[in-house]
């Protein structure tokens, strides 16, 4: 299973200005985040403090990936990273030594 690390931004565009209904709005965003870690594959959640941006760690197949965060559009824009695990990358040493 593959993991990603998902920079997460909110389009300001739709941030209201009124503090009732951006709590509203945080409200609802952070119901489909514990879902989503329900479902297990977000593992871990953050948010940068004072931004409205953060990241998640995600675990799943390319579709499974993308089937999560295109339910927050267009809400929030992700920039996704995959990520090796250290045994990958020990098994990317192995194949440049000519050991793999």
């Amino acid at each position: 299973m593959a993991r990603f690390l998902m920079l997460w931004t909110l389009d300001k565009t739709f941030i209201p200005a009124d503090p009732k209904e951006r709590s509203a709005g945080w409200g609802l965003l952070m119901e489909m985040i514990k879902q989503d870690m329900d479902k297990g594959v977000v593992k871990d959640w953050g948010v940068f403090p004072s931004e409205p941006a953060g990241f998640c760690i995600m675990e799943g197949n390319t579709v499974e990936v993308m089937t999560t965060t295109e339910q927050y559009s267009p809400y929030v824009d992700f920039e996704n990273h995959l990520v090796a695990n250290v045994d990958q990358t020990l098994e990317l040493i192995k194949n440049l030594s000519g050991e793999g």
